[in-house]
């Protein structure tokens, strides 16, 4: 049976509302502008409906053609949008699975991530890098993924570095990698999870960061350790060094300088050679674990975009004053823990050229003994925003030396962060120089040893400054079996010493506004009392750098630890997205740990 063509045109689908069209040709010997007409017969639809007036002139005819063909549906609302609403929409993704009160986590990221690539070609354009800029691995693996890829363990790692070696482009887009904590703190990594996360890392040419997976370094060969000294874009680093067994046989037989040999200290100097790019590094001693002053200056010379430097618990052979001259420029300082930094080494180091760059200084348990070493810190670094202060003993003006207010001042400082823990004159001359106008740009204080309210007084007054979430603090159920004349100090004490000042201070009334009429008095009313002084620009504030945390100040263990990785309770299976129509096949997951990256310029 043959296929018999029919003749079809767009005059037929128009005859069922006006009628049928009569075509007539156009003469061979007319006119070069003659052109075919169209003449209206009526159809049987059409019978009581008045005719539609016929066509003047070919265009009109076309333009009505044109009207039916206009069937298609609208263009979507991206289709020409410009990349930057895209990236918009998805740094609003990334805001709402990273925030501190959301119930997601980084399954739930991706998960969406990869919804919104399936959506078209265009979305997928803009998704992609966002997919790997940012790998974060968190948590347990899938059984059901174990079984079905017949992996026994680190599944995810070892599917990512295959996609990362066979797609090339796609690793040209890794800037960030987070692997998960699976082992507990103190436990030393295994061999073959170091070698698969330098795999991982040698697949990346681009990486900037490795977050939350710091081993120790005991000045011996790992393959992690080299794969991050090649990557040249490097740009923050965390060195935990730790124990060496030759080092410390040793340390028996001889004083330092000398303890690390030649082949050690060209083995860590060289690790820093392709790291032009980098500028945060973290040096933190784990166990006595040695790093010479020879080393210590060698290696910072090596580092030319080097901005952010911490370093702690380093024994005074490591690390002393006259290490602390040799820092080159730098914009924040952390020096914690520090047997060998002394108030005098501290007033040397500000005469020098190299710190007039620095913006943020943290001192960390350095027992500084005399405020001069504060004041002239504070004076001779012009350039100083931030100023964070933690120790026990109160530092003191020497015997002899003469008072005059502001004992300690600074122009541009606009935070400072002022924790003594031990009661003496230290809170009181703060808050006289504050008085004194010694602190003109000074818009934030965290004082959480404010014995006697001092500093609170000099602040701007508050109506509430203890939180919601105080009573479900670990401190609160705490509070009746520990000693209340502890020196320790937490946020949760702080905030309700501070929030008992602000309610006696209501008892009292400030002033009295009496109301008369005639003669009489019609009403009296006392304005209750404060705690601050009205007109202060200063804030007074008692929040943690960590959220959820008891502790002001944010330290290495917020850093390194994994416990809560390991051992993750009431952990996230995509929950909060049941109401999704698709059901519990879309939104659940294997229950892990909500990460939330730690920033490091917090520790300034």
């Amino acid at each position: 049976m043959g296929f018999r063509p029919q003749r079809f045109s767009l005059a037929s689908s128009k005859s069922s509302m006006t009628g049928f069209l009569e075509y007539t040709p156009p003469s061979y010997r007319s006119s070069v502008s003659s052109r075919p007409t169209f003449t209206s017969i009526p159809s049987m639809y059409s019978i009581g409906l008045p005719s539609p007036p016929p066509s003047s002139s070919y265009n009109s005819g076309f333009i009505s053609q044109q009207k039916l063909r206009s069937t298609a549906p609208p263009p979507p609302v991206f289709q020409y949008s410009p990349p930057e609403i895209y990236d918009c929409i998805l740094r609003q993704l990334t805001i709402f699975h990273d925030r501190v009160t959301s119930m997601s986590c980084e399954t739930c990221r991706l998960r969406d991530l990869c919804a919104l690539a399936l959506v078209d070609r265009r979305w997928d354009r803009a998704v992609r890098p966002q997919l790997y800029h940012r790998v974060h691995i968190v948590g347990n693996e899938s059984p059901l993924q174990a079984k079905k890829f017949r992996l026994k363990s680190d599944v995810r790692l070892k599917l990512l570095r295959r996609t990362l070696r066979e797609r090339r482009v796609l690793a040209q887009h890794v800037r960030e990698i987070k692997v998960p904590r699976l082992q507990p703190d103190g436990e030393v990594v295994e061999e073959q999870t170091l070698s698969l996360v330098a795999s991982l890392v040698m697949a990346c040419p681009n990486l900037e960061k490795l977050v939350g997976f710091y081993p120790v370094f005991g000045h011996s060969f790992d393959r992690l350790t080299y794969a991050l000294s090649t990557r040249a874009r490097l740009k923050e680093h965390v060195w935990i060094i730790g124990e060496n067994s030759e080092i410390t046989e040793r340390s028996r037989k001889q004083v330092p300088p000398g303890l690390m040999d030649l082949e050690q200290v060209d083995r860590f100097l060289h690790l820093h050679d392709a790291w032009d790019s980098l500028s945060t590094l973290f040096l933190f001693s784990h166990k006595q674990g040695v790093l010479e002053r020879d080393v210590f200056v060698q290696t910072l010379r090596r580092l030319p975009s080097l901005q952010h430097l911490c370093i702690s618990n380093f024994d005074v052979d490591d690390f002393d004053d006259v290490t602390l001259q040799t820092l080159p420029p730098l914009q924040s300082l952390r020096l914690q823990d520090l047997e060998g930094v002394t108030f005098w080494g501290l007033s040397e180091f500000s005469r020098t050229s190299s710190s007039q760059c620095i913006q943020q200084l943290s001192l960390i348990h350095l027992d500084i003994k005399y405020l001069s070493a504060i004041s002239n810190l504070l004076l001779r670094l012009s350039s100083l925003q931030r100023f964070t202060l933690v120790q026990e003993s109160s530092p003191e003006v020497g015997a002899g030396e003469l008072v005059f207010q502001p004992v300690i001042a600074s122009q541009r400082l606009q935070y400072v962060h002022w924790d003594i823990l031990l009661p003496g004159s230290a809170n009181e001359n703060l808050a006289k120089s504050i008085r004194a106008g010694g602190f003109p740009s000074l818009r934030t204080l965290r004082a959480p040893s404010d014995h006697d309210g001092l500093l609170q007084m000099v602040c701007r007054p508050r109506a509430q400054i203890i939180l919601p979430s105080d009573k479900y603090s670990k401190a609160y159920r705490a509070l009746n079996e520990s000693n209340p004349d502890s020196p320790t100090q937490t946020l949760f004490t702080a905030r309700k010493q501070a929030q008992r000042r602000i309610e006696e201070a209501r008892k009292a009334a400030t002033f009295t506004i009496v109301i008369e009429e005639d003669g009489t008095v019609q009403e009296v009313i006392d304005i209750e009392g404060f705690m601050g002084t009205i007109g202060s620009k200063i804030s007074y504030t008692l929040d943690s750098d960590v959220a959820g945390s008891d502790n002001a100040l944010i330290d290495f263990p917020d850093l390194v630890e994994g416990s809560k990785e390991v051992a993750s309770r009431d952990g996230c299976t995509g929950l909060w997205n049941a109401s999704h129509h698709t059901g519990k096949k879309w939104w659940n997951h294997t229950e892990r740990y909500r990460y939330r990256p730690v920033d490091l310029q917090r520790f300034f």
